[in-house]
């Protein structure tokens, strides 16, 4: 299992990962997998290679009312509104925003504070086309500034693990995190309901843009003429509607299948879902950039949230070469 996009690019190129085209063509996937850019990203000179199984968007912020409710303040409605509430919640003794050491949690949290103050034409032409001059632009500066008041609000988070951080958030410890959306499956799994215990502000309630990355499963070349045919099985039933349905309900993530009921969904994959549906989507980070940039990326913004001496200017000129660079 990867992110659908580059990740498994070098282990296609080596012959390693088996062909799908003959499913995807058996069973249509070119017409039910919606957006497009999905089955794209799993396509390598024109032949599929890997299973979609969900649509994940990095794009929200995941607030505990409880914490709020604690520190006397109303439950943000946006970004603006929720920095504005970090020294209520500070004083109330919760972390404003809660972000674990992974670094691919920093570099995600930068990436949706970039699409809802910068916007997606920024985002694009930044992680698309590679543009340095954007990059280091007025406009990105500001996103920089954002991340600013991200590090300050996060400090004393002091939990390593995604979940141990929505965990403090669940519990009322934190007030809010940038998470993607598989942070539901924890509320789901503590018994917390989607817009009573917790609020989800897609876009930072800011700019309502999901990104369509997500997960996929690649299938390695087997000899076994029987284990084979099985391959071909999960393959089918992975894209089944049955398991698109059950499987998202669970995780939190949304169908890569437009033609799926899903009246079971809760208040925030029911937002996910119409702003799919409105087609306001961004590619993820993994589909644009190969896993070296990434990690440079993740790097970089790994020492950001760490080390409070880096200034935002600083670590926008990083920034820069790492896109000037990136392929």
């Amino acid at each position: 299992q990867f992110n659908h996009g580059r990740q498994a690019e070098e282990l296609i190129e080596a012959g390693l990962l088996r062909d799908l085209t003959d499913v995807a063509t058996r069973e249509n996937w070119k017409e039910i997998v919606k957006p497009a850019s999905l089955l794209d990203s799993c396509t390598v000179g024109g032949k599929v290679y890997c299973a979609p199984v969900n649509i994940h968007s990095w794009q929200w912020l995941w607030l505990s009312n409880a914490a709020f409710e604690t520190a006397g303040v109303p439950v943000a409605k946006n970004w603006d509104e929720f920095v504005a509430a970090a020294p209520a919640l500070e004083k109330a003794g919760i972390v404003p925003l809660a972000i674990g050491g992974q670094p691919w949690q920093a570099a995600g949290a930068f990436d949706v504070l970039m699409v809802a103050i910068a916007g997606k034409d920024t985002f694009n032409k930044v992680f698309s086309d590679k543009d340095a001059e954007v990059a280091a632009g007025p406009g990105m500066a500001k996103v920089f500034q954002a991340a600013e008041d991200a590090r300050r609000m996060s400090r004393g988070t002091n939990v390593q693990d995604w979940n141990q951080a929505t965990n403090m958030v669940i519990t009322g410890k934190a007030g809010g995190q940038i998470m993607g959306d598989w942070a539901q499956g924890e509320f789901a799994l503590a018994g917390k309901v989607a817009g009573k215990d917790y609020t989800c502000l897609p876009g930072l309630g800011v700019n309502e843009v999901i990104s369509t990355g997500g997960d996929a499963f690649y299938f390695p070349v087997l000899a076994d003429a029987e284990k084979s045919r099985a391959q071909e099985v999960l393959a089918s039933t992975l894209l089944a509607p049955a398991t698109q349905v059950a499987f998202n309900l669970k995780k939190g993530s949304l169908p890569v299948r437009g033609d799926v009921d899903l009246a079971a969904a809760n208040d925030c994959m029911k937002k996910g879902l119409d702003i799919l549906a409105k087609g306001n989507v961004i590619q993820g980070t993994d589909q644009l950039l190969s896993a070296d940039s990434q990690k440079q990326k993740e790097d970089l913004f790994s020492e950001f949230f760490a080390n409070p001496a880096m200034t935002p200017e600083d670590a926008q000129k990083r920034f820069t070469d790492i896109i000037a660079s990136a392929d």
